[in-house]
């Protein structure tokens, strides 16, 4: 009997000192512990493989990446499942932060969204005067276009588009991958399809697709991303807003290339 009352009262004690992600809580927590939850544009590009090591280098913080889209980033901060959200939807930002469960948010880069697809361009997209008469053109023509689907920072601007273009997409030249970027833009490939995509993702995946970008000069193409430390006091969340925003984050968001490219994948815009 003894010993089971010692192991009822070890366990709520145990309980009493977690947060409810069964975390320890306040900031008793291991620096390993640290939680970064980003789009898999910032993954696949191959960013976060120089950004991170040298942030740990720096602050001695060992970070957990998930890579996801911003919609479900955004969600597991709201859960308060993550400690960092790097994200590049800029109204559902504002809204999480207007909810109260962002503690800061800062502009971090920027590059641009592309429309990509089939070198022959059988929706005249190539010869559109912008990014809406481009996706009004698809529609018109029913060519094939794949979308991700999948609540992401992506996903959104092509919702967007759609609705300025006037055109409500469906209908079986339209398909849904529910995946990330890269894969998204494989399965476009494959079947010849139009996709929006981000710059970064695309030029990474380029040497691999037959699919080319369009030139649409459209400032709505512009493809924000901002750190944002999400309310739950986490040990260390606020040193990787301030890394991502530093001189040595943002030197090292500059010189960041894809393989053969001279041209940088993100632009450093910290404000």
């Amino acid at each position: 009997i003894l010993t089971g009352i010692i192991v009822i009262l070890t366990t709520i004690l145990l309980l009493s000192g977690c947060s409810k992600t069964g975390r320890p809580a306040g900031n008793s927590r291991a620096p390993a512990d640290l939680i970064l939850a980003t789009t898999t544009s910032t993954y696949d590009t191959g960013l976060l493989d120089k950004l991170i090591p040298a942030f740990t280098k720096r602050y001695g913080h060992e970070v957990k990446v998930l890579a996801v889209g911003t919609g479900e980033a955004l969600a597991m901060g709201e859960r308060q499942d993550v400690d960092v959200l790097l994200v590049h939807a800029p109204d559902a930002e504002e809204e999480f932060m207007s909810a109260g469960y962002g503690a800061s948010r800062r502009s971090v880069m920027y590059n641009w969204f592309v429309l990509v697809g089939p070198e022959e361009d059988p929706g005249q997209a190539g010869a559109a005067e912008n990014i809406e008469a481009a996706f009004r053109s698809i529609a018109d023509k029913r060519s094939p276009f794949v979308s991700r689907a999948d609540n992401s920072g992506t996903h959104k601007k092509e919702l967007a588009l759609w609705e300025a273009a006037g055109r409500q997409p469906r209908g079986a030249w339209y398909q849904e991958a529910g995946q990330g970027m890269a894969a998204t833009l494989r399965i476009a490939d494959e079947k010849q399809a139009y996709t929006l995509s981000d710059e970064g993702t695309f030029r990474t995946q380029q040497s691999t697709l037959s699919l080319l970008a369009f030139e649409i000069a459209d400032e709505r193409l512009r493809n924000e991303y901002s750190v944002i430390v999400v309310k739950n006091e986490a040990a260390g969340s606020g040193d990787l807003s301030r890394f991502l925003v530093s001189a040595e984050g943002q030197s090292l968001i500059k010189g960041f290339r894809a393989a053969g490219q001279k041209k940088p994948l993100f632009t450093p815009d910290a404000r």
